[in-house]
């Protein structure tokens, strides 16, 4: 019984909280066309590069995300974010975002290398590919909260992550799976990478701008979801939130 009087009262706030915030700081809805003109115009300089494509490919990345992280922070810390904050945002967790990716990068040269050969003798190679990118994406889904609010190493982010997830899937999965289906049924698609910055861009040319940005505002307030949610879970224990609310 506990259980379900925290998770509605915690999210009862979460929602309240994130409503008002989006409101206010609805200007995080229009970043999501930056980032994907940026990223487009990223992957077609990107041929002039060479053989440090692939360096200017993780660092340019990085950077966006670093950007979309620190506009979150604002919000989740302050409930404000300014032009200063996005100004400023591309380089305060670069280098975090950068050695997380390249992590994710030489785990899965060693996986493709080393794990899928022995793997792939047991069941099929895409199947096992998929298994085990739901399993990351289950494992490590607080990522992203975890890099802005939390001071902790690219490594250490990941054990945190790890750790948040045993101690909190059920608070934690249950609205996600929610914005997981409604993203779903808007956009057709599952959101599947661990570390997203915008709705899927495949809505532009299915639905248009309009569409587009109805889908940008729904990952928008999911993510602030996301945020104050951890906020709240990381910060304090089911049996805290419960006593704290009788006083």
């Amino acid at each position: 019984m506990e259980i379900f009087q925290d998770l509605y009262h915690t999210n009862l706030t979460v929602l309240k909280n994130s409503i008002n915030s989006i409101r206010k700081n609805w200007g995080i809805v229009l970043t999501g066309i930056f980032y994907i003109f940026a990223t487009i115009f990223l992957y077609y300089i990107l041929r002039f590069f060479w053989i440090l494509a692939g360096l200017v490919l993780l660092i340019a990345t990085s950077a966006l995300i670093s950007n979309y992280l620190h506009l979150l922070e604002g919000i989740i810390r302050r409930n404000r974010i300014t032009m200063q904050d996005f100004k400023e945002g591309f380089g305060i967790y670069l280098r975090k975002v950068w050695g997380l990716l390249f992590l994710f990068y030489v785990a899965q040269l060693a996986y493709t290398l080393l794990a899928e050969p022995i793997i792939s003798t047991f069941i099929h190679p895409l199947l096992a590919r998929n298994l085990m990118m739901f399993i990351v994406f289950i494992v490590l889904n607080p990522i992203p909260e975890v890099l802005y609010q939390k001071y902790y190493s690219p490594w250490e982010s990941i054990s945190y992550s790890f750790e948040f997830i045993k101690d909190n899937w059920i608070e934690w999965y249950i609205p996600n799976i929610i914005f997981i289906g409604l993203m779903y049924l808007l956009t057709g698609e599952l959101i599947s990478g661990v570390i997203n910055y915008y709705a899927p861009v495949n809505l532009l040319a299915r639905g248009g701008i309009v569409t587009y940005l109805l889908g940008q505002v729904l990952f928008s307030f999911m993510m602030i979801y996301r945020g104050y949610l951890f906020e709240t879970l990381s910060t304090s224990n089911r049996r805290k939130r419960l006593f704290m609310r009788k006083f």
